[in-house]
């Protein structure tokens, strides 16, 4: 038997809590001295205990874990609990790091209003291209919900290329559609030149050229690329143009540093029409 100090040190846990479990009934004493109110411990308790700790610590309530423990889960019940909250955790913490970095854009972007330099833009044709693509929906085009939208896209995408036996015959691109007026959706696309083979889940379709786009590169990883497109959008309002559609990612260096990315946007756009007003006192548009 151990005294609640011994035990507590065993089980790398506060006295306080011990009291506290064996109040709410979550972790009784092994005995309790009717004339002293000591309390002692066995070793085989430190089994429930380092269920408790756990269990607690991946989030469950004492009432969930007492009522997860009084079940008799087994230890790999236990353990598929633990990877499952794991999981979330790790996909919680994840969103929350992409949340951060999308503040910290938002900063940047901020302290540099009024002295944004001007985008090195290039004024083009962008030719039409073959491409096989996949889609899905994201909820908005906040990067945090695009980010665990389109990455493991391309990953598919790639996976279903090598398969079929289809190398890319050009960089990756991405572009996104309004649906409604809340989701987007997001394609993940890569120039082909060869026919896919039937039944190798392969969409290929042509992306319409683009008779005149400004472009820009942004280097660097895609967490700034917001800054990027809002350079781009005072770019073609001060130089007399107006956007027509969204704009294309073109990825054209892309090394595991992402930090080190080369990424071109696009953005269709045409020249602004002024004239003398129209029949109802308007000027075209």
């Amino acid at each position: 038997m151990f005294g609640i100090g011994d035990f507590a040190r065993l089980g790398l846990v506060s006295v306080r809590m011990l009291r506290h479990y064996d109040a709410i009934g979550l972790l009784r004493p092994a005995h309790v001295d009717p004339v002293t109110g000591y309390r002692s411990y066995q070793a085989a308790q430190l089994s429930r205990l380092n269920r408790v700790v756990a269990l607690k610590d991946l989030g469950f309530t004492l009432e969930q874990v007492r009522a997860i423990l009084d079940d008799e889960v087994s230890t790999e019940e236990l353990h598929g609990m633990v990877r499952l909250r794991r999981a979330e955790l790790e996909a919680r913490i994840s969103a929350d790091r992409a949340r951060l970095r999308g503040v910290e854009a938002r900063l940047r972007a901020i302290e540099t209003e009024g002295a944004m330099a001007p985008a090195d833009v290039v004024v083009k044709k962008v030719a039409p291209a073959r491409v096989a693509e996949l889609s899905a929906l994201a909820p908005s085009y906040e990067p945090e919900s695009i980010g665990p939208v389109v990455g493991p896209l391309f990953g598919e995408l790639c996976a279903r290329l090598e398969a079929a036996g289809m190398p890319p015959a050009g960089p990756s691109v991405a572009y996104y559609l309004p649906e409604g007026d809340g989701p987007v959706r997001v394609h993940a696309a890569f120039p082909v030149s060869a026919e896919p083979p039937a039944g190798g889940g392969l969409r290929i379709v042509t992306l319409p050229g683009v008779e005149t786009a400004a472009t820009v590169v942004h280097h660097g990883c895609m967490d700034g690329v917001g800054q990027t497109f809002q350079a781009l959008a005072h770019w073609i309002e001060e130089n007399g143009y107006r956007s027509l559609s969204l704009g294309r990612e073109v990825y054209l260096h892309c090394p595991e540093e992402e930090d080190a990315w080369v990424t071109e946007l696009q953005v269709e756009v045409a020249p602004v029409v002024t004239g003398p007003p129209t029949s109802n006192g308007t000027a075209p548009s």
